[in-house]
């Protein structure tokens, strides 16, 4: 029996139509979905497959959405392997914590997803349309970041948001922070600095003001025993059940540190599985740890090829 750490995706991985082939094979998909739908009044299923686009992507939609469609992945994973899997940790990239979270045993489908969209609606309103934003900048390094970041605070708030992979970080802040960033960035030798379509500054310390109403939202729900540990966003470290709320509220206005979440929680694994669709998160272990295989699970051909994974029949 492999050795097996999760990984659960976040916001830009959802797709269109994502996890129809894969239903129509497993009902379970479906049936996840439903009872995601159910607990927040909301047709998840009929936006994922129907759109429009534009309201799939609006972070209160998307976050329950993508946290849905990673719980309906792992429904099937241990419908198909059962006891044959042994799971050694977990983390998730940013709303992908509540994931892991889930697939822990740490919360109900129906808690997480009611959570997600509270997160979501609050990070949508923390900061006015137009005035956040955030930025990739390839080529450089996390205290290259930082320095760029520094310099170009004069114009407004610019922070690092996403640790995401060496030569790949994400910075966040206002808007003139972000575009006078880009500029540094690109004079410090970046080899590209994109803006990206995102509502807000998220993973900033603009965000905090979302944090005290989100306390609320986290005693409103139960917590249960973890099945196995999942890795923090806010400090790549495992908490007790009554520290996670605290490490939660931390993550809206804390950098994701995905290079030292893997870091930490790949440790003794032998396998990796990328439990949501797309396969970002496989892109980027690649870069962090090119000793540990990750194997994505969005679609038919990439699930089978996981299941044999797990099997040993690969």
């Amino acid at each position: 029996m492999k050795q097996v750490v999760l990984y659960f995706p976040g916001q830009g991985a959802q797709q269109l139509g994502m996890l129809a082939d894969l239903a129509e094979q497993y009902p379970i998909i479906k049936e996840t979905f439903d009872k995601a739908s159910k607990a927040i009044d909301q047709d998840l299923w009929s936006l994922v497959q129907n759109g429009p686009a534009e309201e799939l992507n609006l972070t209160y939609n998307t976050q329950p959405i993508l946290v849905t469609a990673s719980a309906a992945i792992w429904n099937v994973i241990q419908q198909e392997v059962g006891t044959d899997i042994e799971v050694t940790a977990a983390a998730g990239h940013s709303v992908g914590e509540y994931s892991a979270l889930y697939a822990a045993g740490i919360l109900s489908l129906e808690d997480a997803v009611r959570l997600v969209k509270k997160r979501g609606e609050l990070m949508d309103t923390a900061v006015p349309a137009g005035e956040g934003g955030m930025a990739a900048i390839l080529g450089l390094d996390s205290e290259q970041i930082k320095a760029v970041c520094s310099d170009a605070s004069s114009a407004g708030v610019v922070e690092p948001a996403n640790f995401n992979a060496p030569g790949q970080i994400v910075i966040a802040g206002t808007a003139a922070g972000i575009a006078e960033a880009c500029i540094v960035a690109k004079a410090a030798g970046a080899k590209r600095a994109l803006p990206l379509q995102v509502s807000g500054p998220f993973h900033s310390s603009l965000m905090r003001q979302a944090a005290e109403p989100f306390v609320e939202a986290l005693e409103n729900v139960e917590w249960s025993d973890a099945n196995f540990d999942v890795y923090h966003n806010a400090n790549n470290a495992v908490s007790s059940v009554a520290d996670m709320k605290q490490r939660l509220v931390e993550q809206l206005y804390s950098p994701v540190n995905w290079i030292g979440a893997v870091e930490a929680s790949s440790k003794g694994a032998e396998l990796a599985i990328e439990v949501g669709p797309g396969k970002v998160i496989s892109g980027l272990n690649k870069r962090i740890n090119k000793q540990l295989t990750t194997l994505s699970s969005g679609d038919n051909a990439s699930f089978e090829k996981l299941l044999n994974a797990i099997k040993g029949e690969e």
